[in-house]
């Protein structure tokens, strides 16, 4: 018969044993993430034309730019334990906390800002371009069509877009080169190319739709190297010159920035 102590050890696992079992199931406040959807900004996304430029001739493209985008489980959703520590060891997912991925735990509300987000970013994008191609925005009209797709960060991709359909790389060719680049980042009017989120899943999502090109902002460039598929290549960028010039010396064969 067990004695007072290794009935007072049992007793003591049986109930560490019931905590972890509970806790496996008590939701916590994160969110689960994978890679989601890309789109060419130089074609269609869902069937809608991504980029409709009016007020200056348009030229026709090769090679396709993707913007990149991470799935979530909805605002406000929590995980348990179970799910958290499932989605730690698979490459494929991240666990985030969920104020780094919603605004809002309130989904409507989510809504509404990741929707706001795009619109600015849609905004500075569109100035940034036209700002680096010396073009007047009174004149130049662009709409950009990427359907429920929140959130800042394909500014950089949008930008690189515009640019793309309206001047190429200023001597007749292409920015990709005929080349599947995909990137993320955010942009300011003046051009400045700012960090996003989940970045590691980004560069899944981009090999798993044919990017062999990346451009990630340069102060994620260590978090870009994590798990990073085989044969797609890193370009760290801080401007959207810096972006064009670096595409402009991967056609040329010149030197190119690298994490």
């Amino acid at each position: 018969m067990p004695g007072p102590r290794a009935r007072a050890l049992t007793l003591c696992g049986v109930l560490v044993a019931a905590l972890f079992g509970t806790a496996a199931f008590v939701p916590l406040p994160y969110t689960l993430t994978m890679p989601g959807d890309t789109a060419d900004v130089l074609g269609s996304y869902q069937d809608r034309t991504v980029l409709t430029v009016t007020g200056a001739p348009v030229r026709p493209t090769e090679g396709q730019l993707r913007m990149v985008t991470i799935s979530a489980t909805n605002p406000g959703e929590r995980l348990s334990l179970a799910e958290a520590v499932s989605a730690w060891i698979d490459p494929d997912e991240a666990v985030l906390p969920s104020e780094a991925v919603y605004p809002d735990t309130d989904p409507v509300k989510a809504e509404q800002v990741t929707a706001e987000q795009m619109t600015d970013s849609q905004d500075s994008a569109t100035l940034a371009a036209l700002d680096y191609l010396k073009l007047s925005p009174s004149q130049v009209k662009v709409q950009v069509d990427l359907g429920a797709v929140g959130g800042p960060s394909a500014g950089q991709l949008i930008a690189l877009g515009i640019v793309d359909k309206l001047a190429g790389d200023g001597k007749g060719g292409d920015l990709t080169g005929g080349r599947v680049i995909a990137g993320t980042g955010t942009i300011d009017e003046k051009g400045n190319v700012g960090a996003v989120g989940g970045v590691p899943l980004k560069t899944q999502a981009a090999a798993r739709d044919g990017a062999t090109v990346f451009l990630v902002p340069r102060s994620e460039c260590s978090e870009a190297k994590v798990n990073l598929p085989a044969g797609l290549r890193l370009v760290p960028v801080e401007t959207l010159a810096g972006a064009i010039g670096a595409l402009t010396a991967l056609n040329a064969g010149g030197a190119v920035p690298s994490c």
